[in-house]
């Protein structure tokens, strides 16, 4: 019961990613953690795979309606691809079971993932709650600031490797300042970017854990590649604006609860 639950839930992932562009990362590994009994760390993995499917589908999504700048994907992508595969390769593993005790207080590996993946859920929605402020959308060539993107695309993807987030919050944010491209043209590269970086950090994890649930993977990923087009549909439909802030409180949310049961619920 609880993975069907799961399953559908999935769906809700790939709505995310196709409303918003981002998200994605941010209800799966809770999903796979508490609803689906996986542990921190493969869940992490998983994340990697399933987000990086399913941007990939909108990505290309993206490409065909000309929505993506492929030198940005490689500028950004390129450090932030490198970072990942090496975190995920060899930073995770080398990452001891018990990392260090406060007195009595033992602090795990799981520990430490989970507290981490939840501070960056809680600042993930302060980016999407905030009122956006109203800039001039840029409409000439694009300009790079090459490198602050560097830098950006290197600690995007350590935190990638590290939590199995996509970091769709940082990256398109960072594309729109740092390369000044246009909101609807940065989502979907921030897709293709995802994609790349997530799907070769996932290669990393073959490499040092290769007892991985593949059906499990499968079929989240079908399900969240449906919520995928539902999202996109939804577009149409829904003021992203509104949603972007709503579900910005429900990952706050999320968020201050991970960090209540993993410290104080046993």
């Amino acid at each position: 019961m609880e993975e069907i639950i799961g399953y559908l839930l999935a769906v809700l992932v790939g709505v995310s990613l196709g409303l918003i562009g981002s998200g994605g990362s941010i209800l799966t590994v809770p999903i796979l953690v508490y609803i689906m009994n996986i542990e921190p760390v493969n869940a992490t993995a998983y994340s990697l795979f399933i987000v990086g499917a399913t941007a990939l589908v909108g990505g290309i999504k993206n490409a065909m309606e000309k929505n993506v700048d492929f030198k940005t994907v490689l500028i950004f992508g390129a450090p932030s691809i490198v970072a990942v595969y090496l975190t995920r390769a060899y930073l995770v593993p080398f990452i001891p079971k018990e990392m260090f005790s406060l007195g009595e207080y033992m602090v795990t590996k799981d520990l430490f993932l989970m507290i981490l993946f939840a501070v960056v859920m809680i600042l993930a929605s302060y980016s999407m709650i905030k009122p956006s402020k109203k800039t001039e959308e840029n409409t000439g060539e694009i300009q790079y600031n090459i490198p602050m993107i560097f830098v950006e695309g290197t600690l995007v993807g350590i935190l990638t490797g590290l939590v199995g987030a996509g970091g769709g919050f940082l990256i398109i944010p960072a594309l729109v300042i740092l390369a000044r491209i246009p909101m609807k043209l940065a989502v979907g590269t921030s897709l293709l970017i995802i994609a790349a970086k997530s799907l070769i950090g996932f290669y990393g994890d073959i490499k040092s854990n290769p007892n991985l649930d593949f059906h499990l993977m499968t079929y989240f990923t079908i399900a969240s590649i449906l919520g995928m087009f539902i999202g996109i549909y939804l577009t149409k439909k829904i003021d992203g604006t509104k949603l972007k802030t709503g579900f910005g409180w429900f990952v706050l949310v999320m968020g201050i609860y991970i960090v209540i049961k993993e410290l104080f619920v046993k």
